[in-house]
């Protein structure tokens, strides 16, 4: 079977999973403000972690501009944005502007947004780390004037891969997915791209550690442990040389 048809049938497999999710899951939304932000005409942006994408996915608001890498691994999710009504855009991850397609969807996303639609983007995909967001959804807020809304999804019964980068959830037929909303986040006269991303990535942070403490301190800890792992490979690179020198 060529590796083609294999993505094929998986993501159409994911598609029909998302369609049983919506037919068997409540939602529920805390601190929901869309509704007033469309009655003042505010345009917004959803920003998610990568690992929530298919339980956003599952009740993602028809008309939805979505960010999908352009890998295999970004092909797996766009059947079911379809059967969603949302409406994939591709490109790759915003670190390499200009590379790959990332600014084509930057600019795709932007005429979105000016369109009045909303904006969705996983933040810290496609390969991470997690919970570092990415600048462009800092970029397409401040060149359209959107919100930023945060917004981590909590399925009531879920099953986490704790192997993978970003520790994927799949919300579980017949569960509750809770969304938890942010304040909305505006862009500032004047603010670097830098600062704004800062203010977001802090957002859902802090967001994800108030409403799912238990995978908020495991980002943490697996950060702490990349950051051990990187300043202890830089030490022992400095006695090396160090060594080599006094030889």
């Amino acid at each position: 079977m060529s590796k083609r048809l294999l993505v094929w049938l998986a993501s159409w497999t994911i598609a029909a999973y998302v369609l049983l999710l919506r037919a068997t899951c409540r939602v529920k939304y805390e601190n929901d403000q869309r509704p007033a932000l469309k009655e003042a005409g505010q345009n917004y942006l959803y920003a998610f972690l990568h690992a929530h994408q298919l339980a956003v996915v599952t009740h993602g608001e028809p008309g939805t501009g979505a960010m999908v890498s352009k890998s295999a691994d970004g092909q797996l999710i766009v059947p079911a944005l379809q059967v969603t009504r949302c409406t994939p855009v591709r490109g790759s991850k915003w670190r390499s502007w200009g590379g790959k397609g990332g600014l084509d969807a930057v600019d795709s996303l932007t005429r979105h947004v000016m369109n009045g639609r909303p904006a969705a983007i996983a933040v810290d995909g496609p390969r991470g780390p997690r919970g570092r967001v990415h600048k462009g959804i800092a970029a397409i807020s401040q060149s359209t004037g959107a919100a930023v809304l945060c917004v981590v999804a909590v399925p009531t019964r879920r099953h986490v891969f704790d192997r993978t980068w970003d520790r994927l959830q799949i919300p579980l037929p017949f569960s509750t997915i809770q969304g938890h909303f942010s304040d909305p986040i505006h862009p500032v006269e004047g603010e670097k791209l830098e600062a704004y991303r800062q203010r977001i990535e802090a957002s859902l942070a802090s967001l994800e550690s108030l409403v799912d403490p238990n995978m908020a301190n495991v980002a943490d800890t697996t950060a702490t442990q990349r950051t051990h792992v990187a300043s202890s490979a830089a030490t022992t690179s400095e006695v090396t040389t160090e060594h080599h020198s006094a030889a």
